[in-house]
């Protein structure tokens, strides 16, 4: 359990996914921790295969991790979106979370990071006829 989590924290992230995936077929997971020893990309590769989120139909997954006592996050996103989008996006993705971030506002950023990966995966994977949602839009927890 993730130590100074609010439940309504959460239930925020939660909504933003959900609004997030309303337009995409695109698939969105946050995974929290308090620390993360190494480097947080090498960790989030992990929870990705942990989560299935290299199982998705259109390989459109993507991870937001933060270790929120080291201070550390990371955003991964699966080949089928990272083909159409490329390092700059994730870059961009990651400066706007860490403005956030540095002025100790984690929901803000993970929701920032939410919604522009979001708006991101409906330019590239708009919902389609029949589109169902692949994995929880829950936030995994260490």
């Amino acid at each position: 359990m993730v130590k100074g989590m609010d439940k309504e924290i959460k239930k925020e992230i939660i909504k933003a996914i959900t609004e997030a995936e309303k337009m995409t077929s695109g698939e969105i997971r946050v995974h929290i921790q308090n620390k993360c020893t190494g480097d947080a990309f090498e960790y989030g590769k992990k929870i990705f295969h942990k989560l299935k989120m290299d199982k998705t139909k259109d390989k459109n997954g993507v991870l937001i991790v933060v270790a929120k006592d080291s201070k550390k996050f990371a955003i991964l996103g699966d080949k089928g979106i990272h083909e159409k989008v490329g390092d700059d996006f994730w870059n961009e993705t990651r400066d706007k979370m860490l403005e956030h971030f540095k002025k100790d506002e984690l929901k803000e950023g993970i929701i920032t990071g939410v919604l522009s990966v979001g708006e991101k995966l409906t330019t590239h994977f708009p919902c389609q006829k029949g589109d169902k949602n692949e994995l929880s839009n829950n936030v995994s927890e260490d």
